[in-house]
């Protein structure tokens, strides 16, 4: 008897391989939710983020970011605007908006990261100062 292929539409978490992005410090990534699970509006991204880690300034043309504080404690800052976050905590960056996110407690973050449309690390997605 084999073993059903799952749906791409049911993700575990501990199965996806993590990546390490670009401009980021201490950061590994796992993409739950994107255009391989056929979304075409939106992208799911589990992060966790050492002490001290973060991205580093830049912004996404034409592209909303939402994150989503799960655990420790992070600083984003938005356009000028700071806010200190704890877990619960979320905050928008929106479209062509320069942002900055860096982790601010002793243990590692975990945070969701949403993008609309979806990112994918494609470079042309993303400017950098």
């Amino acid at each position: 008897m084999t073993t059903p292929t799952r749906s791409p539409l049911f993700v575990r978490g501990a199965e996806v391989p993590a990546y390490h992005p670009a401009n980021h410090d201490h950061t590994s990534n796992q993409r739950l939710i994107g255009p391989a699970n056929g979304a075409r509006h939106l992208e799911v991204v589990l992060g966790t983020i050492g002490r001290g880690g973060g991205a580093l300034p830049h912004a996404h043309p034409g592209m909303e970011q939402v994150c989503y504080l799960l655990e420790g404690t992070a600083r984003a800052e938005v356009d000028g605007e700071v806010f200190d976050m704890q877990p619960g905590d979320c905050c928008l960056f929106p479209a062509d908006a320069l942002h900055v996110f860096t982790v601010t407690s002793e243990q590692p973050a975990r945070l969701l990261v949403i993008y609309s449309p979806p990112y994918g690390e494609d470079p042309a997605k993303v400017r950098r100062t």
